[in-house]
């Protein structure tokens, strides 16, 4: 008797187990965006195109409501705020990719939302625009990452919400961060000058110039796609 009830506690412990880490997969800790979700999917609208104004320029990305409806609603929100303007890239991987949305500037902080996952079959590669996640599949939210070049090992694992369609130069410029450094004299990352729907800006504005920079296209290493962590990250 004394072994069956050992086996018996054992299994319960395994199964009590197994059921917390499926909750600490699945159930986000922050209360989760309700949307609804971008339900304009013309790729080409002002509506889905996003301006994002760097030092050397401005990038120009397309959204994908066709992928991630959630995400690009909640995005759009948050731009619409000027959430993002002045935020730093903290974390930025040579070849890799640049990452920032973060207002702690460290890979800890966020607007306090998370979205669900929409894992697509959209692949990895330069010039992708994803969003950072903690362990958690719906722990996105605010943090994103633009591909500098391939990580295919990131497919199927985070949200595809964009791709850059011209202005990857500037992506290219930004400072390589080692995210180690941050709180030291040697962090001193580059930021996002601002962040726009195309939808919002002004006639006279829709130039595609960002002040004393002409925009570039999408060029570089590997060219683009035109398809479109515990800190959260892109691994």
């Amino acid at each position: 008797m004394y072994h069956i009830a050992i086996i018996i506690a054992f299994i319960i412990a395994i199964i009590v187990l197994v059921v917390f880490l499926f909750k600490k997969d699945h159930t986000p800790d922050l209360p989760v965006f309700q949307g609804p979700g971008e339900d304009n999917l013309d790729l080409e609208s002002p509506e889905n195109t996003l301006y994002l104004d760097l030092k050397d320029g401005r990038v120009v990305i397309q959204m994908r409501p066709d992928l991630a409806p959630m995400h690009v609603a909640r995005i759009k929100q948050l731009v619409r705020k000027g959430y993002y303007d002045s935020l730093n890239f903290h974390r930025v991987i040579e070849d890799f990719m640049a990452q920032g949305g973060d207002p702690m500037g460290n890979g800890s902080g966020g607007s306090g939302t998370n979205i669900l996952a929409e894992f697509s079959k959209e692949k990895f590669v330069r010039g992708v625009v994803g969003m950072a996640r903690s362990q958690g599949k719906d722990s996105a939210d605010s943090q994103f990452f633009i591909m500098l070049g391939d990580g295919r090992w990131l497919d199927d694992k985070y949200t595809v919400w964009g791709t850059v369609s011209a202005g990857m130069e500037f992506v290219d410029n930004i400072k390589i961060i080692d995210s180690s450094t941050v709180g030291t004299r040697e962090y001193n990352p580059d930021s996002i000058v601002s962040m726009k729907i195309a939808a919002d800006e002004a006639p006279a504005e829709t130039t595609g110039k960002t002040p004393g920079k002409t925009p570039g296209k999408t060029t570089g290493k590997a060219g683009t796609t035109n398809a479109a962590a515990t800190p959260a990250t892109a691994e």
